[in-house]
């Protein structure tokens, strides 16, 4: 049977009849799962792509897009779904700025939109992606978590920004970087930032976003490059894990870069086990 794509406009109607597919492996699909929330509230100017690949009745592969940031894969089944999805989406978009997935079938959809769009594309960053569900909690570390707060914007911004430019290299005007700080301050259960305050001064920053039906993930934790060394991020990173489980969550994910053994190590030391990879490819 030829292998048939479906474009959704609807995102409870895309959510249903995807859902079972990409709860099989949750931690793997958490940008895709994650993001419904935002979509159903209207975060995003531009609409947003969905879109499924069947064989008959059988899922085979999933594609999301909130523009302007990449194209999202789940786990592809079957490779000859990838070329009908870059079809599909050159229809939409002229270019795009990235796609990330499993490395095993990520390189084959750039190659294909390559040829579409006539963008050449590279390996940008191996991600990956980390799961927990019993925190082991640092010791003697000086500080305590708190809530970031409407005072603390600003240096979030800040935080935000350097963040986006040292581990993503994304380069999101100011704007934009803004836009997404203030959605999650003040902090929400589904979206917030905490610090990790030492003698009265803020040292660290992690934030979550993205629930998913299971879970939530954790993000945007940085620390400035004078106060490193010292453990703030991973105490940090703990606590703040300790209450999303405390508030119900069964486990946090999160993505670490693959090119850096020491963050990788951190999380790990702190709970976090490795569930998969994901590539991403940024188009020139």
């Amino acid at each position: 049977m030829a292998l048939q794509l479906t474009r959704f406009d609807d995102v409870p109607a895309f959510y249903e009849h995807v859902a079972l597919y990409l709860l099989q492996h949750e931690a793997e699909h958490n940008i895709i799962l994650g993001l419904r929330q935002n979509i159903l509230r209207g975060a995003y100017a531009a609409p947003v792509y969905m879109s499924c690949v069947e064989d008959g009745a059988t899922i085979v592969a999933v594609a999301l897009r909130t523009p302007p940031h990449q194209l999202h894969l789940s786990r592809i089944m079957d490779k000859a779904a990838l070329p009908l999805i870059a079809h599909d989406i050159h229809g939409l978009f002229e270019s795009l700025p990235r796609v990330g997935g499993d490395p095993a079938t990520t390189k084959s959809i750039a190659e294909s939109w390559s040829k579409l769009s006539g963008q050449s594309f590279k390996l940008d960053m191996a991600q990956g992606i980390y799961q927990l569900t019993t925190v082991k909690p640092p010791h003697d570390i000086p500080g305590e978590m708190r809530i970031a707060t409407e005072n603390d914007i600003e240096t979030v911004i800040n935080w935000m920004i350097a963040f986006e430019s040292e581990a993503l290299d994304n380069g999101l005007a100011r704007a934009e970087v803004e836009r997404i700080t203030r959605l999650r301050i003040p902090s929400q259960p589904e979206r917030g930032f905490r610090l990790w305050v030492d003698n009265g001064k803020i040292v660290s920053m992690a934030g979550y976003t993205g629930p998913t039906p299971n879970g939530i993930r954790v993000n945007a934790v940085y620390t400035p490059p004078q106060l490193r060394g010292h453990g703030y991020a991973t105490a940090c990173v703990a606590a703040l894990s300790q209450e999303l489980l405390d508030s119900g969550r069964q486990f946090c994910f999160l993505f670490t870069d693959m090119g850096n053994p020491t963050s990788n190590k951190i999380y790990q030391n702190i709970g976090y086990e490795s569930v998969s990879e994901i590539h991403v490819y940024t188009f020139e």
